[in-house]
């Protein structure tokens, strides 16, 4: 299944059904009057979180959705049958936004979360709504009012606990599948993850979502590379990983690259919480002077981590599970003391 984390779609809510314009003519019921019923109401337009969903591919083959219209009413006060609403469903942390991707219509975080677009038109009025004391027999009756319709943006951003970021051929996609049972591709050229991945790790007891990124390289901000169109899936992360291959002639440099393109992205990214990682450390010959060299860069402890031979992996999963759970712990407020009684 391809993954395809944006889409454009067209809705539109349907039409309200319009009111009926009738009289009575039963037998023995004299002067019957107006008994035109009211049109029914159209369709609305929902969007639905729901589970099992991880790519917006449906989107692609579809992109217009229109809800079904009222009925017209009839006679002996019969009111149509309101129209079918329309139902998107989407992946758990999908955003709606509107055309012009400037205004946020709805952000879907939670499994059953459901949000309105788009209402549906009213039904109009039949004539027996217009009987009065001077108009015993009136001829009138209202339309419908038309649906609305509106062009609206899908975007994916994948609800996960940690995600890993660095330069191509860091090492992510070897850390991912060391630690979980995904199985991204891995080869020894840059760029060999195209979407993101997620990933399942445990950890004394307690599970991590995982998300795996496609690289960062100088200029990705301005749409070198495969760009940083991807940054937006870790957004919802608490905690990034920032793994730097430990081959790298210069790790500090490294390091800055990918500081920089998360600074120039936005959206809080350079102020998350985040644990570096020197990565391949199998393959190095002195560690302690690329871990030295790293930790002045990042001005703070560095871990060294071999997915391949699995050193140090456990210890940046447990600091990457204290990080989680000490977020997701809620506050429990000061019981405030009661002041002493006075007379």
């Amino acid at each position: 299944m391809k993954f395809l984390d944006q889409a454009k779609v067209y809705v539109r809510s349907g039409n309200g059904g319009g009111g009926a314009v009738s009289f009575r003519r039963e037998k023995f019921v004299e002067h019957g009057g107006p008994d035109g019923g009211d049109g029914g109401r159209g369709g609305d337009v929902w969007v639905e979180a729901v589970e099992g969903l991880n790519t917006l591919i449906d989107f692609r083959y579809q992109q217009h959705f229109r809800a079904g219209s009222g009925v017209g009413g009839a006679g002996r006060n019969r009111t149509g049958a309101n129209g079918a609403d329309t139902v998107l469903k989407v992946p758990v942390g999908t955003v709606v936004l509107d055309e012009e991707k400037e205004r946020v219509l709805a952000d879907l975080t939670k499994p059953g979360q459901r949000v309105k677009l788009l209402a549906g038109g009213n039904g109009g009025f039949g004539n027996a709504r217009f009987k009065s004391s001077v108009n015993r027999a009136p001829r009138r009756a209202n339309p419908g009012l038309e649906g609305e319709e509106m062009g609206i943006w899908l975007r994916l951003k994948l609800i996960a606990d940690a995600g890993l970021v660095g330069l191509p051929n860091a090492g992510k996609s070897t850390f991912l599948a060391a630690v979980t049972a995904a199985t991204p591709k891995i080869a020894d050229y840059p760029f060999t993850t195209l979407h993101p991945h997620l990933g399942i790790a445990e950890i004394d007891s307690r599970r991590l979502v995982i998300a795996d990124i496609p690289g960062l390289i100088e200029g990705a901000s301005e749409g070198v590379g495969i760009g940083d169109r991807f940054l937006g899936h870790i957004e919802r992360c608490p905690v990034l990983l920032h793994l730097v291959d430990g081959t790298s002639e210069d790790v500090a440099a490294d390091l800055r690259v990918v500081t920089a393109e998360l600074e120039a992205y936005g959206a809080g990214l350079a102020d998350k919480p985040r644990i570096v990682a020197l990565s391949k450390c199998d393959a190095i010959a002195d560690v302690a002077q690329q871990k030295a060299e790293l930790a002045a860069a990042a001005g703070c402890d560095v871990y060294a981590i071999s997915a391949a031979t699995g050193e140090g992996v456990r210890e940046v999963l447990r600091a990457l599970a204290d990080i989680v759970l000490a977020g997701k712990q809620p506050r429990v407020p000061k019981k405030e003391e009661p002041a002493p009684w006075q007379p």
